[in-house]
């Protein structure tokens, strides 16, 4: 048998997707409904350790809360109003919502059932490839044609996503990908875990975590909070984050990498990318175990990207044109 493997279970009546190091005793498990990661197992001081805070039962990944390890996109986080402007056009992504009830986030896969459309298994990784379209007039407020593949694989390092989107419509589209996993590293408080976020920038947003318009957005973290200020590892301690930083620093090999690390076991995950943005979310107001994970989301633009002039030309996608966006967790960073 190969070292790397790729099998079927469930969860509940969901099929999943199964990806195994065999000799480093590592499991993935991806959900076929949004493309989700549910767990990864990992070994640490001769313990198996579930580093994922992710679904834990059918209910729960149905339902979607929290959007735990959700693949968004055609957007990722929020769309101010649900409304936006996009080549002098004006769309609404909740036509007859009101009030609270407008709030449009994080893309349209979460609940999807992908298609498994390639798989491999061998001696140096193993790869699933889930795969989903998107119609023009599908969902409300957005017209474009979009074909979507996210691939994941497994090897000795870590797991790599590859988000790749092709316009297969006639007309330019706007659209861009985020992820959005929970890690639990340990069963210790996070105000006892390090963090470090490799960025020069935060996002100057509102209450409601929209972006301020134009330059505002943009403040060098010299000038901010010193709280918002990750750039060398430090405790998270009382520190509440939902906070988009920008501006990352690259490694030799092109990647930036945000940490994670607990200081007491000596457990680090380094979350990386190849360009983009990065929310760090302490998870103060999750519905289920608030403050027991952070999410470290590796997103391609910031919060109400299709209502940004800066941001169009990193969302406008051609007719015919593909974009792939890659990020991946390491497990022993």
């Amino acid at each position: 048998m190969s070292r790397f493997t790729v099998t079927r279970a469930s969860l509940g009546a969901q099929e999943i997707v199964v990806l195994r190091d065999l000799d480093d005793d590592r499991e993935v498990r991806i959900a076929r409904s949004g493309a989700t990661v549910l767990s990864i197992t990992t070994e640490t001081g001769g313990k198996t350790h579930d580093i994922v805070d992710g679904f834990r039962n059918e209910k729960e990944l149905l339902g979607h809360k929290g959007s735990r390890f959700a693949v968004m996109t055609p957007f990722a986080n929020r769309v101010d109003d649900a409304r936006f402007t996009f080549e002098g056009s004006s769309y609404d992504l909740q036509p007859g919502a009101v009030g609270a009830d407008r709030a449009a986030r994080h893309g349209f896969l979460r609940g999807v059932i992908f298609d498994v459309t390639a798989e491999q298994g061998g001696e140096s990784a193993a790869t699933v490839t889930f795969s989903t379209n998107i119609a023009p007039d599908e969902h409300p407020g957005y017209p474009f044609s979009l074909a979507f593949s996210i691939s994941y694989t497994l090897d000795a390092n870590g797991l790599t996503l590859e988000a790749t989107t092709t316009n297969t419509g006639d007309r330019d589209a706007p659209t861009f990908f985020g992820w959005h996993p929970y890690f639990r590293i340990s069963s210790h408080p996070i105000e006892t875990w390090e963090l470090h976020i490799p960025a020069d920038t935060v996002i100057a947003a509102r209450e409601d975590f929209i972006p301020l318009p134009g330059t505002a957005a943009w403040m060098s973290l010299d000038r901010a909070d010193r709280k918002l200020d990750f750039r060398k590892p430090r405790l998270i301690g009382d520190t509440e984050l939902n906070n988009t930083y920008a501006d990352l620093r690259f490694d030799p090999d092109g990647r930036a990498r945000t940490r994670l690390r607990d200081p007491a076991t000596g457990q680090c995950i380094a979350l990386w990318q190849e360009r983009g943005v990065m929310l760090a979310f302490t998870s103060d107001t999750a519905e289920r175990d608030a403050r027991k994970s952070v999410a470290l989301e590796p997103m391609e633009c910031m919060p109400n990207a299709f209502n940004r002039e800066d941001c169009a030309p990193l969302i406008t996608l051609k007719p015919r044109e593909k974009r792939s966006f890659v990020c991946g967790v390491e497990f022993d960073a």
